[in-house]
């Protein structure tokens, strides 16, 4: 006799639950705001299809990005400059599915590639249209100075800007590799001179990657209505982003520092401990402020 769950079942899986829609509400920008002044931890991890966008919003993940670094961990590329365009909006539908079909919460967040917001403001408005279109509600571009008059066009257009200052992956190649920025005096002081441009232009997140501790902090404290988060930039930003992959220990090559493999430090118990209680437990250090650990991943 043939029970209802395997008669429901789908042979190709299917999406988990969220939480109850009554338990959560959903996550808007006036509510990361809020988070942020009553300092709250904002919880950011990356994906790229609908299934893992659906785990990250069940296990509590308020923001999900649809990161660049797709070209990595997905393509095999060497570094996030050769994704497109097409590429980043097909993932962005894909992620806005997974979340739409578990009636999640999760706040959407698209990168803008290498080379589609560097021409001009047009360029920028044209491109960050394609995504919002795919499902984002805000997007996510690179480096500071000439970016602050692109974030501003965007922003008046009513299109929400995430701004990423530190180690800029797109612009890897001038900066000598994957090395922590802001390390000397005068370095300190341009990017915090472009992470308060930045804020004025309208930017209500920034993403701070393998910027010292110290650095990291005094810009949280500074920018008031603009939410940092950290990515290899210590425990004082007023959130967190890892690479969906790197959590889980799937990097094919070495983690970075900053990195902390959530996976493997569930309880060895088969069929009870999966990739969403790593998720839950990602969500909760950050939230308790355990993860991360400056003496561990930052500098």
């Amino acid at each position: 006799m043939t029970d209802s769950t395997t008669q429901n079942a789908s042979p190709y899986g299917t999406l988990p639950p969220a939480s109850s829609p009554a338990t959560r509400k959903p996550v808007s920008l006036p509510r990361l705001l809020e988070m942020h002044a009553r300092g709250e931890k904002i919880v950011m991890l990356t994906a790229y299809d609908a299934t893992f966008a659906a785990v990250a919003d069940a296990a509590g993940v308020e923001c999900i990005l649809v990161g660049d670094s797709l070209g990595m961990v997905c393509q095999g590329l060497s570094s996030t400059v050769g994704v497109s365009l097409e590429t980043m909006r097909y993932h962005t539908e894909c992620v806005t599915r997974g979340v739409r079909r578990v009636q999640g919460t999760a706040w959407i967040i698209s990168d803008l590639p290498f080379g589609t917001y560097h021409e001009s403001k047009e360029q920028a408005l044209r491109s960050a249209a394609v995504l919002m279109q795919a499902g984002a509600h805000m997007v996510k571009l690179e480096g500071g100075g000439w970016t602050a008059d692109t974030v501003r066009f965007l922003v008046d257009r009513g299109i929400p800007v995430c701004a990423h200052l530190g180690l800029t992956p797109q612009t890897v190649h001038a900066l000598g590799g994957y090395r922590v920025q802001g390390k000397s005096e005068a370095s300190a002081a341009l990017l915090k001179r472009h992470a308060h441009e930045l804020q004025d232009a309208g930017a209500t997140l920034l993403v701070l990657e393998m910027v010292p501790a110290a650095l990291s902090a005094e810009l949280t404290t500074e920018l008031s209505h603009c939410a940092t988060i950290g990515i290899g930039a210590g425990k004082d930003t007023a959130g967190q982003v890892l690479v969906l992959h790197d959590m889980l220990g799937l990097n094919l090559g070495k983690n970075p520092k900053f990195v902390r493999n959530f996976m493997a430090e569930l309880p060895g118990i088969p069929g009870q401990h999966g990739i969403k209680e790593a998720i839950t437990a990602y969500v909760q250090a950050v939230k308790n402020g355990s993860f991360p650990d400056n003496t561990l991943h930052a500098w």
